[in-house]
This record gives structure tokens, sequence and C-alpha cells, in this order.
């Protein structure tokens, strides 16, 4: 057990480095805890791991052509599932399982409610640093 919670929690960690602090005094208190934050920036290791962009499109929209129920000539970057192909609700939760097992994640119950577009299941995906 310990060896998958070190598993796990090595994906899951985020590197944090302090900035130095201002002497000034305006930027002491709120305003520097804040500007801190902000500029908290990931390490390495977790931005390497989100996958790009125009790969992610490209999947998608393979994914959905492949999908029995859709004409793949109407299948673009921008179509919607339901009014551009379609679909109905049952047939954007098999594509979404279909997405799911394309990129090794599973996605939440309310965001895969969120995503009837191929355009937001692109962005959400690739978004999410757990897709492969």
């Amino acid at each position: 057990m310990a060896a998958v919670r070190g598993a796990l929690l090595k994906h899951l960690r985020v590197n944090a480095t302090a900035l130095p602090r201002n002497p000034n005094p305006i930027n002491n208190g709120i305003f520097a805890l804040t500007f801190n934050a902000i500029c908290r920036g990931f390490s390495d290791e977790v931005k390497g791991s989100f996958l790009d962009k125009s790969e992610v499109t490209d999947r998608v929209i393979s994914v959905v052509k492949n999908f029995q129920k859709v004409d793949p000539s109407k299948v673009a970057p921008d179509a919607h599932f339901q009014n551009d192909l379609g679909l109905d609700s049952l047939d954007t939760v098999e594509v979404v399982m279909a997405l799911e097992e394309e990129f090794g994640f599973e996605i939440p119950d309310n965001e895969a409610d969120k995503i009837s577009t191929i355009n937001l299941a692109v962005e959400f995906i690739a978004s999410h640093p757990q897709a492969k």
C-alpha cells in the first residue's frame, strides 16, 4: 500500500519555491501573499506532462469519426455533438467514454456533462495532467 501511495504522490506533488520577500512596506501583508501565490509555478515534471493540443485535437476527431452513429464528413473541431452530429445524450456519454479509453483517464461526471463539442473535449483533455 505504501508503494502505491508513494507512486501516486510522486505524480500529484508540485514543487513550490518561495520568492524572495520585498522589504518594501507596500508589498507586505495580503498583497505580498497574493503576488507570491500568483507567481508560484509548476515543477518541470508537471509542466511536461500535458499533451500537445494539436495531438489531442487529432485524436479526439479520430475517436468521434470512428463512432458508429457519426457521419465522418460532418466532424469538425467546432462540431456540437447534438446539433451538428445528431447525437443524443446517451450517444454523447458513449463518446466521452471512448475518449476516456483513448486518453487513459476517467472524466468526472460533472465535467463530462459539460463536454458538448469537440473543442470542449479538446480543451478539457489538453489541460488534464493525467491524459496520456
